[in-house]
């Protein structure tokens, strides 16, 4: 897809790793400028040092709300420019709510939600001007099917599926396009803490995917022709039996 997004430019956050890395170095190949966001400094800089010139960082933790409220500046000081918005950082929580502590959950509902709204509200004010923009959200395949083992988890992907589909249809006067990526169990570090016996039984059976596979998924969305929107693609491991 080299040229695809020439003249491009596009933010990711949670970007120092998994599904915001490949995607950024698929966004890179394919002729992006690229910035990338994490909290995490030195994984920043070195996925920027692989990437080469096309690469950007920006320090930022999610949680912070003013800080993501106000990294508008920061992305167009960076690039230039803004035309894709990916909204990837996020965090899992899995197991019975019996067994849970509930105090467990508040960085997964606070990076699955409220960040991910935040940056994209702090993001759409540029995209609405100038009239063109994508925004992209990874969701999860647990945002359609209520999961049996990963209930908060599922309940924050369902509030993301909510977001997106009633605040896409507020942007279609602005012809700026939102969607959301769905995809199953992916080998990120959001599943390291699965029971290994489970992880185990996932691999046999081929129940997981590779990163590689959801940015492939995110370019063919943000590559299509302006008045087309893919709102949700869902994208599976072939031995998934969600």
């Amino acid at each position: 897809m080299s040229g695809a997004l020439d003249g491009k430019t596009a933010a990711i956050t949670g970007a120092a790793s998994g599904i915001g890395l490949a995607t950024a170095r698929a966004m890179a190949e394919a002729g992006a400028d690229v910035v990338l966001i994490d909290r995490d400094e030195a994984a920043l800089e070195a996925a920027c040092d692989d990437l080469g010139p096309k690469a950007h960082s920006i320090i930022l933790d999610l949680l912070d709300g003013a800080a993501v409220s106000g990294m508008l500046p920061r992305l167009l000081e960076a690039t230039g420019g803004l035309d894709i918005f990916y909204a990837n950082a996020g965090a899992y929580v899995g197991g019975a709510v019996l067994e849970a502590d509930p105090d467990h959950w508040d960085r997964v509902l606070d990076l699955n939600t409220k960040a991910a709204f935040r940056s994209v509200h702090a993001v759409l004010p540029h995209l609405v001007a100038q009239k063109s923009g994508d925004v992209i959200f990874t969701s999860s395949v647990a945002g359609v099917v209520p999961v049996v083992w990963e209930p908060v988890y599922t309940a924050s992907k369902f509030a993301v599926q909510a977001f997106v589909h009633s605040t896409r249809r507020q942007l279609i006067p602005h012809n700026v396009r939102m969607g959301a990526v769905l995809p199953g169990p992916v080998i990120t570090a959001l599943l390291d803490d699965w029971p290994k016996a489970k992880m185990e039984e996932a691999l046999a059976t081929q129940s997981l995917m590779e990163a590689k596979e959801v940015a492939d998924a995110v370019m063919f969305m943000v590559t299509r022709p302006q008045g087309v929107v893919i709102r949700d693609m869902t994208i599976l491991p072939h031995g998934c039996d969600l």
